[in-house]
């Protein structure tokens, strides 16, 4: 990791730790969910769980994170048609680790390896 990095990205840096572990509870949660198993409370704490979670990204400017978790809140609030809900938010899920590789390799970066310039344009 580069010593370059903006006082936002050791912040988005730091959020970003914490979600390896929160997306292993949001797994074991939806696949609860799926096995019948849990009862509204599982429900709302998967609900409680991304919300958290789109605040901390929000909070740090990681949008594409707190869209994503914004879109399975929803999803996991909604009635009827179980299996759909739980096909969203596996698909949710994946999702939100891909994206989370792009930001962690994106906040990794230090300033100078950050900025891109455009070529040249003849005209």
């Amino acid at each position: 990791m580069s010593d370059k990095l903006t006082p936002r990205q050791k912040a988005q840096l730091g959020v970003l730790e914490t979600l390896p572990a929160r997306f292993q509870l949001m797994h074991r949660l939806i696949e609860e969910i799926a096995g019948l198993r849990a009862d509204e409370t599982v429900v709302r704490r998967l609900t409680r769980l991304l919300d958290e979670s789109k605040a901390a990204t929000n909070a740090v400017g990681l949008t594409a994170l707190t869209e994503t978790m914004g879109i399975m809140g929803m999803m996991a609030r909604r009635r009827g048609g179980h299996q759909v809900k739980i096909r969203g938010l596996r698909e949710g899920l994946g999702s939100l680790k891909i994206n989370f590789e792009g930001a962690l390799r994106s906040a990794s970066m230090g300033e100078a390896e950050e900025e891109v310039t455009d070529p040249p344009r003849e005209g």
